[in-house]
């Protein structure tokens, strides 16, 4: 028989692992609801271009600009039909034979609660001043810019959890052909990434089809992105899915869960590093 010492430690050491389990539990959802409420925090912004008033007007190559904040489930009919419009003019040839299933998601896409937009508005180099101001105002006409200024072009992101991490997802970043090439989209992903730093956010995330050659170039080579973890190619390479998810990791955590390491230790082979 046992003794009653051994016993005791026996029970002790159960006791001990019991406690550890409901303490890790507990951490577990309390960092849960943390990044929950963070979430919650950083969609439930009115303006996100209140921090970056610098960003509220672009001036480069003969293109001047200024940017608005929009939501999903404020927009107007017009604007509605403006961003159809430029989605079936931008990526219809990208999606090919998938465009009309495609639209229809997008479409609902466009109207969701959570969908946050930031909206580039063209003005007469003469007015860009001026329309910075009647921005920053603290009384802005919501019907001002839009009346007097034409949409070039908008930005559409969330706030999710991917992989149980908060990211800024970029839906959306279309421009009018006639204001590409300009410096402009460069702008939107500084800010882009700006708001998500301003929010905590782990990564910036953001999906590309594959046929969109310009678009993968830009993102991987101009701006530094790198294809997930996450993505269907890394996930499993015989899914073959006519889409990458890329990824900009702001922490240790997100660039441990979102990139992919593998790629980093056979790099680390070629190199002979290790």
């Amino acid at each position: 028989m046992e003794s009653e010492s051994l016993q005791r430690r026996r029970s002790g050491s159960a006791t001990s692992a019991i406690g550890e389990k409901r303490q890790k539990r507990s951490e577990v959802l309390a960092k849960k609801k943390a990044v929950e409420q963070l979430i919650k925090a950083s969609r439930a912004q009115n303006d996100h271009l209140a921090s970056f008033p610098a960003f509220r007007r672009f001036h480069v190559n003969g293109l001047s600009v200024c940017l608005k904040s929009g939501h999903g489930n404020q927009l107007s009919s017009p604007v509605k039909n403006y961003i159809q419009s430029l989605l079936k003019l931008n990526m219809e040839g990208p999606y090919g034979s998938e465009w009309p299933e495609e639209e229809k998601v997008k479409r609902r896409e466009t109207v969701a609660p959570e969908a946050h937009y930031v909206f580039v508005h063209e003005v007469a180099n003469s007015n860009a001043d001026e329309m910075t101001m009647m921005l920053t105002a603290v009384e802005t006409s919501t019907s001002c810019l839009e009346d007097s200024s034409p949409l070039v072009g908008f930005l559409q992101y969330r706030f999710i959890l991917e992989e149980e991490i908060p990211v800024l997802y970029v839906y959306e970043l279309q421009l009018e052909p006639r204001v590409q090439g300009k410096g402009l989209g460069k702008f939107l992903m500084q800010l882009v990434e700006l708001i998500a730093q301003k929010n905590c956010m782990s990564a910036v995330m953001l999906t590309v089809q594959k046929a969109n050659v310009s678009a993968m170039d830009f993102y991987t080579s101009k701006l530094r992105y790198i294809i997930s973890a996450t993505s269907p190619s890394k996930v499993n390479p015989m899914m073959n899915k006519s889409y990458e998810i890329l990824c900009k990791t702001l922490n240790d955590e997100a660039k441990n869960i979102l990139e992919d390491r593998e790629d980093e230790f056979v790099q680390l082979d070629k190199d002979g590093s290790k």
